[in-house]
């Protein structure tokens, strides 16, 4: 017979969560049910169920995730959860993990919005600190939307009379319909990579939620977000917020406020221009006063007033300086002479050769050596040396006293 495996409750447990956390329909479910048993302890954690008429089905929605309910829960109420189906393994029994939870009513499209909009919202998408700062001149301002509506001709007009001439390059593409959200991000990938473009202005005219569901898409979501060039969403009318204007470094309520942001009135920059260039005016011609000032107090000093005369007196001034130093020069020059001759005297007085001189006379041994000064440093019949103040004498000692 074949060896039959015998499983512990956790080995059996620890499968089926493999099992179920392979699973990738289960990670992100969809369930439709009415609450019942809702518990809320203080650990702030929600646990229900949701059933219908053929089952039940336990639920558990931890504390991070209750918190921000839109919707207050209550036994009887059917609602939609989205969350992931796994085992809880001290009951062993598989229960669904809420992420979010809506009122019933709600259509699947806005389901799956919202759950888009947190999912991207997560991965910082709508961050504001990522925002670009829109330039003050732009050189040309591409324009993303359909070459036939009328949002395309307001941001025209609009733009034409704040700056005529200013450039504008559209990148024509579907704005509803089944193809729009390809055609608008590769329109926005067409203008990034063409160059020369300083700002984009994404959008369209007002609609229905329909008509406007190509800007809730994530292909136009994430192609706002990886745009070079900052981006001005201007998507149907105030009260419509797409993801495109979430994702988007500026946001405008319709398309021809987008062409405001964007385009900066020219007369206004021409006078402002003007009123920097008389300000600067106005700087340069202070400094060039205190300069002139300043020339005028120099002009009548003394140094330029009377230069010869100046001259003189430096030169007076320098012949002075020559004649103390020559005479300076001159009693150090004395008074190192007469030092001098005050040192030969004295190593005059006493030098050994002035003493012989008076008669006197000095004994070492032959060879040289230090003078004899005892008696006693010779014995009879040694040889010594006298020098005398003229020529030296070589004598053999006879006798030697004390």
């Amino acid at each position: 017979m074949p060896e039959v495996k015998v499983l512990a409750v956790r080995e059996l447990t620890a499968y089926l969560q493999r099992l179920m956390s392979n699973d990738g329909r289960l990670a992100n479910v969809w369930v439709k049910g009415e609450i019942s048993n809702l518990r809320s302890p203080a650990s702030g954690h929600l646990y229900f169920s949701l059933k219908d008429p053929a089952a039940t089905l336990r639920c558990v929605m931890f504390q991070g995730r209750s918190r921000g309910l839109a919707m207050g829960l209550r036994d009887g109420l059917e609602v939609i959860a989205r969350g992931q189906v796994a085992i809880y393994p001290r009951d062993g029994v598989y229960q669904l993990y809420v992420a979010e939870i809506f009122p019933a009513g709600t259509g699947l499209a806005s389901l799956a919005l919202q759950e888009l909009t947190a999912r991207l919202e997560r991965e910082g998408l709508f961050a504001t600190d990522r925002k670009r700062p829109l330039p003050l001149l732009p050189r040309r301002v591409g324009l993303v939307t359909s070459p036939t509506g009328a949002a395309l001709r307001d941001m025209i007009t609009i733009s034409r009379r704040r700056f005529p001439g200013i450039e504008l390059v559209l990148a024509p593409a579907r704005v509803q319909g089944e193809a729009a959200p390809r055609q608008l991000a590769l329109a926005l990938e067409l203008l990034a990579k063409r160059g020369g473009v300083d700002v984009i202005i994404i959008g369209r005219g007002g609609g229905s939620a329909e008509d406007l569901s190509a800007f809730n898409t994530e292909m136009v979501a994430r192609a706002i977000y990886a745009c070079p060039v900052p981006v001005i969403a201007a998507v149907g009318h105030e009260t419509d917020l797409t993801l495109a204007d979430r994702v988007a470094d500026r946001r405008a309520p319709t398309p021809s406020a987008a062409a405001e942001m964007a385009v900066p009135v020219r007369a206004e920059l021409e006078q402002r221009l003007e009123s920097l260039a008389k300000r600067a005016r106005r700087g340069l011609e202070h400094r060039l006063e205190l300069a002139r000032a300043r020339l005028e107090r120099l002009t009548k000093s003394s140094g330029l007033d009377r230069p010869r005369q100046e001259l003189y007196y430096r030169q007076q001034y320098l012949d002075s300086l020559e004649q103390r130093l020559l005479a300076s020069w001159e009693r150090r020059s004395r008074e190192r002479e007469q030092g001098l001759k005050l040192l030969a005297a004295r190593l005059e007085a006493a030098s050994p050769l002035a003493i012989l001189a008076r008669g006197y006379a000095v004994c070492r041994r032959p060879g040289g050596g230090p003078p004899l000064k005892s008696s006693r440093q010779v014995l009879p019949g040694e040889k010594v040396e006298v020098i005398l103040r003229e020529g030296l004498l070589q004598c053999q000692v006879e006798e030697a006293r004390e």
